[in-house]
């Protein structure tokens, strides 16, 4: 039985009713990955607040734009794949940003790098002619 730490829960036919869709199609998007309901302990799907918001999306993409099944799963990884790199950017900016008050407030030496660099090699002049 999932945690419920005020959270609501949903069963399929609730669902289904509310959003206009047949119970199969509920379970369809479940067999193809799209969703992923949570389970009593006698095996009765639980769609959450968060459930409902893919669907939701989903539903968006196949009502209103038109998207099969496969593209909604391309959109919906392409989504998790954006807001992963836009937390990895959060995270840079976030360190660049401590790294510059470290430097305005003399903590560290500005020659220290975020990304280390060789120190310069032989430089061998080459003359053309």
């Amino acid at each position: 039985m999932p945690k419920r730490q005020d959270k609501s829960y949903y069963m399929i036919s609730v669902v289904a009713r509310r959003y206009g869709v047949h119970p199969q199609t509920l379970r369809l998007y479940e067999r193809e990955g799209l969703l992923k309901p949570s389970r009593t302990d006698g095996n009765t799907r639980l769609y959450s607040d968060d459930d409902l918001e893919e669907l939701s999306f989903i539903l968006n993409l196949t009502r209103d734009l038109g998207v099969n099944l496969a593209g909604v799963e391309i959109i919906m990884n392409m989504r998790i794949r954006m807001q992963s790199m836009q937390d990895e950017m959060d995270r840079f900016i976030a360190k660049l940003r401590d790294e510059l008050e470290r430097r305005r407030a003399g903590e560290t030496e500005p020659t220290q790098a975020l990304v280390p660099v060789k120190k310069p090699g032989r430089v061998i002049k080459v003359e053309k002619g």
